[in-house]
């Protein structure tokens, strides 16, 4: 295989880029090493400019030239220390006398690239060593640079990446002005090795200081500094410091959150640290719209009031309205008022209190309700936050218009993982959600225990978020079944969210009217195969299963599954989703296939 490029510009291009430009054609011969040609042939200036830059034949001399050394550094980083480049320019050294004349006589230019790597270098001796006598313990403490071992191959890169990691280990340490003092690197042609010693210079052992923090902002300073302030007195730890400027970006209410660490430690030897923040604008408002085969369009709009009362609050007012399609008296209707208040207590903890009316006419009931919730946030781990508090549940229940009273009270206890990458196209990591509530009926001494968990997986097979694997599965049980269940609080499945392709909520038990009754188990899995074809636009092929029951495990006796494609077209705040998904058990009466349209990723 030759890698190529080629100037071939039309006589009149060629007439007014001026007579002098060379049209040249530049050839790599390859080496038989598939990475190291790739490699020889992005860091070639003859080849990147062969197109992008003509030139003459004095401009083209230049070039080749100066080619060799260019490529004997990428040799030199993959371990071949020993090996050569040689160009040629018609058959001729680019310094051969009279060259540049001879070139000027016209015609398409032949120059040819010829690399020869010759025998790959491995690494022999590798050795650390401390500055003085105070860095011999934490020198020590290092062990073996990282990502070397004697025999390995002598490139470049492994070498710089260890020198990195061993100061990071440095810092993590606690040592946070660690460097290098020296970095000798001693190549053995004779025994094709080489050898490389680092003299390391950890400096002091240090404490973070009380961090201050700056910028132009409305956020009550005692909020930002009890949140900063948990550094105080922490061993310097990069890490620490990257977490505690995530729990300030978190509070919602700026826009950007720089950590930077001093280059000295004061005058008690603690190490100062700064963090410079920017507002937020304080309003926003929004607009969404859906549409779904079965129940026509949808729209959800909602305003933000942020930093309401000068501590970070957040306040959300949204109002919604789905299946529009079948006209007023089957759509159903959602307004809510959400304040979220962070930073309390240890400024780790948020109290978020929600407010909601409900009017849903479904094919399983039909309800009016008030909800209200007083959740207590806090995180703690990486990634890992965890909720309580309680539930007030006021309304009326029912069908086809006869709707008796329905009051319970709960206590909402759950946890949420979340080490993806994107809120709505995530192509790598886990999320995951678990919430359990007991319930209490207000009119009678009943109650019952609605616990359900829905785990994510994605996987970015290609490593550029080309192709990605997305996994769903979701599990939900209802304990304490010795009491009539409200039919707001039993489990259905099918449609958008669920099993596409099938009917909206048609899985499991029906009553005589054919209408679903719900269960009290369920169990759903999806799984997706992302493909981005090109530039704004991906497909998805997915299959989505779901069963619910009347028991509290779930079984496969009502299972029904869909299939079907998607497209995707990547926004600046996520991709407009577009699935048509096809029921594999079609039974009398469903539709043949749902079309849903959204945005952001099905899951």
């Amino acid at each position: 295989m030759l890698l190529c490029a080629l100037l071939a510009l039309p006589v009149g291009a060629q007439e007014a880029a001026g007579p002098t430009v060379l049209p040249h054609r530049v050839t790599l011969v390859e080496t038989g090493d598939e990475a190291l040609d790739f490699a020889l042939a992005d860091t070639s200036r003859l080849v990147r400019l062969a197109t992008e830059a003509p030139v003459d034949a004095f401009g083209l001399i230049a070039r080749a030239e100066e080619e060799p050394a260019l490529l004997r550094q990428v040799l030199q980083s993959e371990g071949f220390w020993a090996g050569q480049a040689v160009v040629r320019i018609a058959g001729a050294a680019p310094g051969t006398p009279g060259l540049a004349e001879r070139l000027a006589g016209g015609g398409e230019v032949a120059v040819e690239i010829t690399v020869t790597p010759g025998p790959r270098y491995r690494l022999r001796d590798i050795a650390l060593r401390p500055d003085g006598l105070d860095s011999a313990a934490p020198v020590a403490a290092l062990g073996a640079a990282p990502g070397l071992s004697p025999e390995s191959p002598a490139r470049a890169a492994a070498v710089l990446d260890a020198e990195a990691a061993l100061l990071e280990r440095l810092r993590r340490a606690g040592h946070p002005l660690a460097a290098v003092a020296e970095r000798q690197v001693v190549v053995d042609h004779d025994a094709r090795a080489m050898d490389v010693t680092w003299t390391l210079a950890p400096g002091p052992f240090a404490s973070f200081a009380r961090p201050s923090v700056t910028g132009e902002t409305r956020v009550n300073p005692a909020l930002t500094a009890r949140i900063a302030g948990r550094l105080e007195g922490q061993p310097f730890d990069p890490v620490a410091l990257e977490r505690t400027r995530r729990a300030l970006l978190a509070l919602g209410v700026f826009d950007l959150v720089r950590a930077r660490a001093g280059q000295r430690l004061d005058e008690a030897g603690h190490l100062p640290v700064t963090f410079a923040v920017t507002d937020r604008p304080r309003n926003a408002a929004g607009v969404s719209l859906a549409f779904e085969t079965n129940f026509g369009p949808s729209g959800r709009v909602f305003y933000e009031r942020r930093n309401l009362f000068g501590n970070a609050e957040l306040l959300r007012l949204e109002a919604e309205a789905t299946r529009i399609g079948l006209g007023t008296d089957e759509a159903n209707a959602r307004i809510s008022a959400n304040l979220r208040r962070p930073g309390l207590f240890d400024g780790t903890t948020s109290l978020v209190t929600d407010v909601t009316g409900l009017r849903e006419r479904l094919k399983a009931y039909d309800r009016d309700a008030v909800v209200a919730t007083a959740i207590l946030e806090r995180p703690f781990a990486d990634g890992w936050v965890l909720q309580a508090g309680p539930v007030l549940d006021i309304g009326r229940v029912g069908r086809d218009g006869d709707l008796i009273p329905a009051r319970l009270a709960g206590l909402v206890m759950g946890a949420r993982f979340d080490s993806t990458d994107s809120v709505l196209d995530p192509t790598r990591g886990l999320r995951g959600q678990a919430t359990v509530i007991p319930y209490a009926a207000l009119d009678d001494n009943g109650g019952f225990v609605r616990a359900i968990g829905t785990l994510r997986f994605y996987l970015d097979v290609s490593g550029n978020g080309g192709s990605v694997v997305a996994l769903r599965g979701t599990l939900g049980s209802i304990i304490g079944t010795d009491r009539v269940i409200p039919l707001d609080k039993r489990f259905y499945s099918g449609g958008g969210g669920s099993v596409r392709g099938v009917d909206f909520q048609s899985i499991g038990p029906r009553d005589s009217a054919g209408r679903p009754e719900g269960g009290t188990s369920l169990a759903e899995a999806s799984v997706e195969l992302r493909q981005r074809i090109t530039g704004p636009f991906g497909v998805v092929a997915f299959l989505d299963i779901g069963t619910v029951g009347q028991r509290q495990v779930p079984d496969s006796a009502e299972m029904r599954m869909g299939a079907g494609l998607g497209l995707r077209y990547a926004t600046g705040i996520g991709p407009l989703r577009i699935d048509v998904g096809l029921p594999l058990q079609p039974r009398s009466g469903d539709a043949p296939y749902g079309l849903y349209v959204g945005l952001g990723q099905s899951f």
